[in-house]
């Protein structure tokens, strides 16, 4: 009897504590902000000397492969005497803890501080020379950390509003689930290809699922790959002139990248898109990976087509799309 209340009763307490650490995300308040934005808690001094000079030339480098020049993300200083409850709820905030008395230099990652889903990146240092150096030997992380956060809120938000309607296409052709949002459309379908599109007048976003069997495991090499991503694209996506179908450019080089992700391996893609005989062209990022039995080549591929307008955002929905691909169990 003893033990039976004892189990109970820790049953409760670890019900309980679960439920603290729920109900206190909960609490939280939305975050504020639009999508790509930073705000950076420095003093006025700073932000306007070296130390600012090097945080904007992180934050809002080039984002990679768009063909205007645009940042990765929109950065905004707040001094420290104004960072109030109004800018602790924002999506993406990037402390500089400059002060000779700190015990530990370095960078501190945190979520949900003040708001959720919120990101944070605190700055360790004694002073802006060595402020700055923490910050170049952790740009890296810190871009992805930021990257990412933006990426599973676009995830997030997708399966909220998930076309449920898109999984057995998708799933008959990878043997896996991508959560597409509402507004995606199915534009056409065979056993071996997908096509998936959101169509609005000025802006275009889409992906591709496809495949091809391969006769024994072995690496994914950079040019058969991507030939056989060219001759898909020029069998399945015409163009709008007789004639005319979809090839990777070269304008750009096009890069190769080995990536594991929640367990997932797979071959990152990045480049340009063209359309033969048109004047037609964009970004796209594909991930290209082993289906289950080993016997073809999986590739999700997703660009965007939106001559007038700004391309990060964009860009950055669809490519955060093919990071949420699970396998069906």
């Amino acid at each position: 009897m003893k033990k039976s209340l004892i189990l109970i009763a820790v049953c409760i307490i670890l019900t309980l504590a679960g439920g603290c650490t729920r109900n206190k995300k909960s609490l939280l308040p939305n975050i504020s902000g639009k999508a790509g934005e930073v705000v950076v808690v420095i003093d006025r001094d700073s932000w306007e000397g070296n130390l600012g000079s090097e945080t904007r030339s992180i934050l809002a480098s080039d984002c990679p492969y768009l063909a205007q020049r645009e940042p990765m993300f929109n950065v905004t200083n707040v001094p420290p005497a104004s960072f109030t409850s109004l800018f602790k709820v924002h999506r993406n905030i990037v402390l500089m803890n400059v002060n000779p008395q700190i015990q530990e230099t370095g960078v501190v990652y945190k979520h949900d501080e003040w708001a959720h889903p919120q990101a944070i990146v605190q700055i360790n240092a004694h002073d802006a020379d060595e402020a700055i150096v923490v910050l170049r030997d952790n740009s890296a992380s810190i871009l992805e950390f930021l990257e990412q956060a933006e990426r599973d809120r676009i995830i997030a938000n997708s399966i909220l509003y998930e076309e449920k309607g898109l999984r057995l296409p998708v799933e008959a052709v990878s043997g896996g689930r991508l959560h597409l949002p509402s507004g995606y459309k199915l534009r056409k379908q065979t056993d071996d290809f997908v096509w998936i599109a959101d169509d609005k007048q000025y802006t275009n976003q889409y992906i591709l699922v496809f495949k091809y069997p391969v006769s024994g495991r072995q690496p994914l090499e950079s040019k058969t790959l991507l030939d056989n991503i060219n001759s898909i694209l020029q069998a399945n996506v015409p163009g709008m002139v007789d004639n005319s179908y979809m090839v990777t450019s070269d304008a750009m080089p096009v890069t190769f990248t080995n990536l594991t992700y929640r367990q997932r391996q797979f071959v990152q893609v990045r480049g340009f898109w063209e359309v033969y005989n048109d004047y037609m062209g964009g970004p796209f990022v594909a991930h290209a990976f082993y289906s289950k039995d080993g016997k073809d080549i999986i590739v999700l591929y997703a660009f965007v087509y939106a001559p007038r307008y700004d391309k990060r955002l964009y860009f950055r929905q669809v490519e955060s799309m093919l990071y949420s691909f699970e396998w069906v169990k």
